[in-house]
């Protein structure tokens, strides 16, 4: 009988290998390096400044949630990380190559995944008009993480619920 790790295991393997397989399609190998990088965060620090332009009343609320919630789920991920360290798909798979350089050494959870969500989970809290568009772009960086090798799928989900999680304990503790 088979352990609930070893399913998970199973369908990981299932899912990257058919995420991976998109292997050759141009556009693909084009953009989604691009859209992980859209994840490393350099760009975070510009949405506040963004919003203060468009929205001066939110854009301060904004910034502070989004301190708050980065002061939460960035220890938590690198916790996370150093405890289970679970090794990169494209080190342990055959057939699965990385396409990028990660960041660090272990890919449980995704970081680029868990801050796109913390940051899509504020900007549909204050801007409800862009969940839709935001909540993409998040998926897509999880996305984008498997299709380069560097995550497998239930990285991403972990990266998703921690990102969640941290927006909305920043957004319910400063009200």
């Amino acid at each position: 009988m088979r352990t609930f790790v070893d399913s998970v295991t199973h369908w990981d393997r299932v899912f990257l290998n058919t995420i991976f397989s998109l292997n050759g399609k141009r556009l693909i190998s084009a953009v989604m390096p691009w859209i992980s990088h859209s994840g490393n965060g350099y760009y975070y620090p510009a949405i506040p400044l963004i919003f203060y332009f468009i929205e001066p009343r939110i854009a301060g609320a904004f910034f502070l949630c989004a301190l708050l919630a980065f002061a939460l789920e960035l220890p938590l991920y690198k916790i996370l990380k150093q405890k289970i360290k679970r090794h990169r798909p494209c080190e342990v798979l055959s057939g699965v190559h990385q396409r990028i350089s990660p960041s660090d050494r272990f890919s449980f959870p995704s970081g680029h995944t868990a801050a796109a969500f913390v940051i899509a989970t504020l900007i549909a809290h204050f801007f409800p008009i862009l969940t839709v568009p935001v909540s993409i772009w998040a998926m897509l960086v999880g996305v984008s993480r498997i299709y380069l090798g560097v995550h497998y799928p239930t990285d991403i989900i972990a990266g998703l619920v921690i990102g969640i999680l941290c927006a909305f304990a920043g957004i319910m503790i400063l009200g």
